[in-house]
């Protein structure tokens, strides 16, 4: 039997000279999409436009983790309160049948320490997470290629992928985004959800995975018509539970800091759960609360100095988001 590979510290980041005006750059490609689909859709977030709904809960923090576990909002058995936010991936507000990435987002509340921005204390501790377990693309650059073409439509999709990666690797990767596209869901209540991209762990770093509990019952066949009155519709009858872990690096090799593409190997370690008490979503507190929530930051940049983003598609994101949210008045 094979012994996982132990948790490790020697881990670092390799940053670009070219990366602050690459990021700009980028940053400014967003902000041109975003407001053009603002223009239709009324002002909001460039990704994770459509919001299917909001939730509050408590994240309850384990004892006896080990040691790489021990760190920032892990460090000790607390609760924390928390807001969820539901979204599907896109830059429009298309049907919940359409083929899309979904996202869980999660504000810890009452965090106490350094943020991660270097500009004081630490407002919560945010994880953005989606249905896929390994990033689509190896690097800020191809993502950003394949966002601004897609956001284009599918002609200049088409054209940009034959471009960067010629006829077969096109094809190629054609096929690979359509799987991806299409990769099966059964609902926000039922399916994990990832951060697909590593953070610090104090000197650790690490990948988040969420795991629904048994208890939340068994996937509808009908849940995609509408995933929020799906996930509504059980956190009506009961409270919604969720085992959050922790997957640890090892080695470059293994687990690498730069290349989102790879699929981490090492185990997961569950550090929290994540409890959404008996609720309705549609009553006037539950609306309130999803309005306030909308209009908010769900930033992995929001966080303690002890969870810093890591990697180049984090570092990316930390100048992409904060333009997305100055061009919806959140910032």
């Amino acid at each position: 039997m094979s012994t996982a590979p132990a948790a490790s510290t020697d881990w670092q980041e390799r940053i670009d000279l070219d990366e602050p005006a690459r990021y700009e750059g980028y940053a400014k490609q967003f902000a041109q999409i975003q407001k053009r689909k603002s223009e239709r859709w009324g002002v909001g977030r460039t990704l994770h436009r459509k919001q299917l709904t909001a939730a509050h809960g408590t994240l309850e923090v384990l004892d006896g983790l080990p040691e790489f576990a021990r760190h920032g909002i892990f460090a000790a058995p607390r609760d924390y309160d928390v807001w969820v936010r539901l979204s599907n991936g896109g830059f429009d507000r298309a049907r919940d049948q359409v083929p899309d990435v979904r996202g869980f987002s999660l504000r810890v509340l009452g965090v106490k320490g350094k943020s991660a921005l270097g500009n004081g204390m630490a407002k919560s501790q945010d994880f953005t997470l989606i249905n896929h377990e390994a990033f689509a693309f190896a690097g800020s650059d191809e993502f950003v290629g394949f966002a601004v073409a897609a956001s284009q439509g599918n002609a200049s999709l088409f054209k940009y992928v034959l471009r960067r990666y010629g006829l077969l690797g096109g094809t190629r990767q054609l096929a690979r985004m359509i799987k991806i596209a299409g990769k099966s869901f059964s609902g926000f209540a039922t399916e994990s959800l990832f951060s697909t991209v590593p953070m610090a762990n104090g000197p650790y770093a690490v990948r988040v995975r969420l795991v629904p509990a048994p208890a939340n019952g068994a996937a509808s066949p009908d849940a995609s018509k509408d995933w929020s009155a799906d996930f509504s519709g059980r956190l009506a009858r009961a409270a919604l539970h969720w085992d959050l872990q922790l997957q640890y690096f090892a080695s470059e090799d293994l687990t690498p800091i730069e290349d989102a593409s790879v699929n981490w190997p090492t185990p997961y370690t569950t550090v929290a759960r994540l409890m959404l008490p008996r609720q309705d979503t549609t009553s006037p507190q539950g609306w309130a609360l999803a309005q306030e929530v909308e209009h908010t930051v769900f930033d992995p940049w929001q966080a303690l100095a002890d969870h810093r983003p890591l990697g180049d598609v984090q570092r990316a994101r930390k100048v992409v988001y904060f333009e997305s949210q100055k061009g919806r008045g959140a910032a």
